[in-house]
């Protein structure tokens, strides 16, 4: 037992990194686990958390080194243990759920309406209704203002909700995907949102990768893993990973990967896709990680039959207390959450977009609200010089309120009297057709026959009623190559070999001939191996390729090498 002044007392017993941890301090919520001393909670062996009372100084400690350490901001390390949930459990590293939704039942409502009054037209009616709750200038009555302000924003409130209802049953539909995980020494089936950072996973082809993952070993030689990033960088072309040669010798021995409890250390989370660093301690020895052994959530298992990875980084994250590891420092703040994969924190949180004809019509209304003000001011000054110069003969007959002593208060309290009944100038109402069209416009999208993607299947599907006009709006294109453009999706048409053109069609007069639908296809049914939706016109290429031309043949093996095509086995036969 320390005595650490204050009163305050910390114990530290057990072995290993399984320790009794106890004290005070400020807000701070502390961990302890194996058996304890006296004060400490009777059961044991037990994950404990408990919260202290506050001090009257704010203090910080590493219990693990037993000293005080300057509170953090964030997280400096990432540190994990492989096949041990009980001791990734000290750093509180949470599941692989993800919330992409804004909304929720409790925040809906504040949070839509604030949304809704950056709208100029809407705030200026919610201003009119207080304007109109003042008897003295109020000259129409407040439910005229009301009702149109609450039909508008139902109306609103409702398509938002609808489109956040499909975000919530989206991050429901991914978080209730199963994935098989290595659970005491053999494979379980469980979801996606239940995984959790050192846990082992095995993946197969054509499979979505879960969580960010250090890769372990594969079905492929050399645990060679080939991946599609297309949710993260849009290239359709395959990427190869590789497992270091310490785990890929484990292959598919379950026995070997549940005895595996290499510690990893590496990089807090972030959203650089091109980067990572760490080392991977295993039997004693220090591997380096690089990014190419790291596999990314949103990756795609191409070509490899099943390979196994290390969680390192999950859904979401948030800030911790002190680590129960040597210089390895979080810090409490429970308040602070945010992505933890690197797909995850390029997508940010769901923001409240709006489009140019939002943004026109603010200006719109902005300019009427200015001219409304012009006119309530001019006919203002007229009440004043009317009232200065015949209002008076008339007020035996129509005499002034209590609260009126002169021509400049009566003058002010017409000028709101003409700001309320002018309200009809500004055309709330324009807001509710645009929101209308906008919800048809998304209906067409789904209905459009052209749009309609045959070889998946696929229809148009508007995800959002609030962005539809912006579509197409195309200003600038940047490519830094045809296949961005191409989808990658390219036809052999003409080629030159050893100075000779092939590829054009001629006339017996040796003219050059326009292709057309008319124009003869050269017969490839000799070859079995053709592709019977190719079309080539220049019969003299396949002469040259039939009487063995040297150059020609050169310059097809060159075509067939100079490439990065991955060439895939089918198991039912031999063919590729």
């Amino acid at each position: 037992m320390k005595q650490l002044g204050g009163g305050e007392q910390i114990s530290e017993k057990g072995r290993g990194r399984k320790r009794a941890l106890w004290g005070r301090g400020r807000g701070v919520a502390l961990l302890w686990a194996g058996p304890c001393g006296s004060g400490a909670p009777a059961q044991k062996g037990a994950l404990r958390w408990r919260s202290l009372e506050a001090t009257a100084a704010r203090r910080w400690w590493c219990f693990s080194e037993m000293k005080y350490i300057k509170p953090l901001i964030s997280e400096q390390e990432r540190y994990l243990q492989a096949n041990n949930r009980e001791f990734n459990s000290l750093f509180g590293y949470p599941n692989n759920s993800i919330k992409t939704s804004k909304y929720n039942a409790l925040n809906f409502l504040p949070m839509n309406l604030f949304e809704q009054f950056q709208r100029l037209a809407n705030a200026y009616f919610l201003i009119l209704l207080f304007l109109q709750l003042i008897p003295q200038i109020s000259s129409l009555a407040w439910y005229t203002t009301v009702i149109p302000l609450m039909v508008v924003l139902s109306i609103t409130a409702v398509k938002d909700g609808i489109d956040d209802m499909k975000r919530h049953k989206n991050d429901n539909q991914v978080n209730n995907r199963s994935v098989l995980v290595l659970m005491n020494g053999r494979i379980v089936t469980d979801k996606w949102m239940n995984i959790q950072v050192g846990d082992i996973i095995k993946l197969e082809n054509n499979q979505l990768v879960t969580a960010d993952i250090l890769l372990l070993s594969s079905s492929e030689p050399y645990s060679l893993t080939y991946i599609e990033t297309a949710e993260l960088d849009g290239e359709t072309n395959l990427k190869v990973k590789q497992a270091i040669s310490v785990t890929s010798d484990m292959e598919d021995n379950l026995k070997l990967l549940s005895a595996f409890d290499g510690e990893v250390r590496c990089e807090s989370p972030n959203n650089r896709l091109d980067r990572f660093t760490g080392t991977l301690t295993y039997k004693g020895k220090n591997y380096i990680l690089n990014h190419d052994r790291l596999i990314f959530r949103g990756c795609v298992i191409r070509n490899t039959d099943w390979c196994y990875g290390l969680v390192v980084f999950t859904g979401k994250w948030r800030k911790l207390q002190c680590s129960p590891v040597p210089s390895v420092t979080v810090v409490i703040d429970d308040n602070n959450h945010g992505p933890d994969t690197k797909v995850m924190q390029n997508g940010g949180k769901s923001a409240f977009k709006r489009t140019h004809i939002d943004h026109l019509m603010n200006v719109l209304v902005l300019w009427i609200f200015l001219f409304l003000c012009g006119m309530c001011f001019i006919l203002a000054i007229g009440h004043y010089i009317w009232e200065n110069k015949k209002g008076y003969y008339f007020r035996d007959f129509l005499p002034w309120k209590e609260y009126v002593s002169s021509s400049v208060v009566s003058s002010v309290l017409i000028f709101w009297s003409y700001f309320i009944i002018l309200n009809t100038m500004v055309p709330i109402s324009l807001y509710v057709s645009v929101e209308i069209i906008r919800l048809g416009n998304s209906f067409y999208i789904n209905w459009d026959r052209k749009m309609f993607y045959e070889l998946k299947n696929t229809p148009a599907q508007a995800r959002t009623t609030t962005l539809n006009e912006e579509l197409g709006q195309v200003k600038y294109v940047f490519s830094d190559k045809t296949g961005t453009l191409t989808r990658n999706i390219m036809t052999f048409s003409k080629c030159s070999i050893n100075g000779k053109f092939y590829g054009d069609v001629y006339d017996k007069n040796r003219q050059k001939v326009e292709i057309s639908e008319k124009t003869e296809k050269v017969d490839f049914s000799y070859n079995r191996l053709a592709d019977p939706k190719f079309s080539f016109y220049d019969k003299t290429l396949v002469e040259a390729v039939k009487r063995g031309d040297r150059w020609v043949h050169l310059f097809f093996v060159s075509l067939s090498l100079c490439h990065t095509v991955i060439p895939e086995e089918k198991v039912e036969g031999p063919d590729l």
